[in-house]
């Protein structure tokens, strides 16, 4: 982790990106203090890719799924 002031990072702002892409952490200070983090960015590229239909078959919806609710069930939700 490399902490650099606010007046070297607008000097070398080039450099620091390319360390924090090649995965270093730099820290920038204003006055002393800690007020900014430049980190790398997270590529969504290492997500595993996501398949589509992988649980047909596994559960089925029936057919009156639409139908309006009977009275007694709608009660319980909205009250009397």
């Amino acid at each position: 982790m490399t902490t650099v002031n606010l007046h070297a990072a607008k000097t070398h702002f080039s450099r620091l990106v390319d360390a924090a892409a090649a995965g270093e952490e730099v820290i920038i200070a204003k006055a002393g203090k800690p007020v900014a983090r430049l980190v790398p960015f997270a590529s969504t590229e290492k997500r595993p890719k996501r398949h589509l239909g992988l649980l047909a078959g596994r559960a089925a919806v029936p057919g009156d799924f639409d139908t309006p609710l009977p009275d007694s069930v709608l009660d319980d939700f909205e009250g009397p």
